[in-house]
């Protein structure tokens, strides 16, 4: 079933009996960010109160949640389908509600983070193919901006909200002529390529421009989160002509560099990759230590500083290593303190995945043990063990 904007706020205040909500308390407004915080990312399949009460006692001040995985009647989650948007999925919201309640039952602040919008469905929900329908065509525009005023009308006065992230990790580059690396911190490519690409539909910057106006139709106080381009690569805002006309916005990337040995492939091709140590990125294979990763973030820092946006509005919201990578902590603890040194805001990917184990930085840098699998193929859904690892230390001990 679908609702009509103007239904929205009925349909919430006739499920308030059926899930716990202090509504007399208004969403976190920008000075929940003026304190630095350290949360993480929740991607799961699904999600449980249980899930919020660990990351609660985990020392979270925060979550970043995304809904993509979640079962849906329809095509996709709460926004129905992303070939053409006609409402907000009531039984959808309805879930994301109850998700909030429980967070703000445990005092934890959540970013709202979609990973699909109209004309840009997950890669994962679509086969494995990008899609790019809302980098070509402003159409997709005009249907990403209902749903966004949609949602942001839903969401706007419950506590547990502390911003809307418009979408994870866009990517209007691909495709037209940029790569995605070349030298770590040369961002000369991305200036050249704006030049080409600015008032087209691939601009980014003009993109939420349009959809931070129509959720200020609805919304005057939520801070909205905005990922730079390039799959959140931190140097892609260097091409960005300034900041954006709106005092509530924090400015986010991701940091996964070098993937060649951050990501899975790593171990599971066994490629060998260590860090520090060589490793192939871009245009070649570089030394890549702590100098080259503050290398790496350096154009976006430069680019801040240039703009007057102070370290309390700039999010690290997702960094990561998959666990069995030779040299994992040492990276996470390499990326955390650059993060600090900074005093950014940041969110580790992930806790707790209910989907893989490779983030799971609780379970350590060794295999499950065999009663675990031995569990798992007997169609038992087994705990897998956790404990606070020395790779979790890594993390945990730097939690704000």
């Amino acid at each position: 079933m679908r609702l009509l904007p103007s239904a929205v706020r009925h349909l919430i205040a006739g499920i308030s009996s059926v899930f716990i909500f202090s509504g007399t308390a208004a969403a976190a407004d920008i000075t929940f960010w003026d304190d630095r915080r350290t949360g993480a990312n929740a991607f799961n399949q699904v999600q449980t109160e249980a899930w919020f009460a660990d990351a609660g006692e985990l020392g979270l001040s925060w979550v970043r949640l995304t809904f993509a995985k979640w079962e849906s009647r329809e095509r996709d989650f709460l926004l129905g389908n992303a070939d053409s948007y006609s409402g907000l999925v009531k039984e959808d919201l309805a879930r994301l509600i109850e998700a909030l309640d429980w967070a703000e039952t445990q005092g934890l602040k959540v970013v709202i983070a979609p990973l699909s919008l109209p004309g840009a469905r997950w890669r994962q929900n679509n086969d494995g193919k990008f899609d790019v329908r809302l980098w070509r065509d402003a159409a997709y525009w005009e249907q990403a901006e209902a749903y966004w005023r949609d949602l942001a009308e839903a969401l706007a006065d419950y506590p547990a909200v502390a911003a809307y992230n418009i979408l994870n990790e866009p990517r209007p580059e691909p495709g037209l002529g940029v790569e995605e690396h070349t030298a770590p911190g040369n961002v000369s490519r991305f200036h050249d390529w704006y030049a080409e690409h600015r008032g087209t539909p691939a601009d980014l910057h003009a993109f939420y421009r349009r959809v931070i106006a129509a959720i200020r139709e609805v919304d005057d106080e939520t801070p909205i989160m905005v990922d730079s381009g390039m799959y959140a690569q931190p140097g892609a805002f260097a091409y960005w002509p300034g900041p954006l006309a709106d005092d509530k916005v924090l400015y986010a990337f991701h940091v996964y560099e070098p993937y060649e040995f951050t990501a899975g492939s790593n171990f599971r091709k066994k490629k060998g990759l260590t860090y520090p140590g060589e490793v192939p990125y871009g245009d070649g294979v570089y030394h890549w230590d702590k100098p080259q990763l503050a290398r790496f973030l350096s154009p976006f820092f430069d680019w801040a500083e240039k703009h007057g946006i102070p370290a309390e509005r700039i999010v690290a919201s997702e960094f990561g290593c998959m666990r069995r990578n030779p040299g994992c902590r040492e990276w996470l603890g390499d990326v955390i303190d650059l993060l600090d040194e900074k005093q950014v805001h940041w969110a580790f990917y992930s806790f707790r995945e209910d989907e893989w184990d490779g983030y799971d930085y609780e379970v350590g840098s060794g295999n499950l043990p065999w009663t675990y699998w031995q569990a798992k193929e007997r169609g038992e859904k087994p705990e897998i063990p956790r404990s606070n690892t020395p790779l979790f230390n890594a993390i945990r001990s730097r939690l704000q």
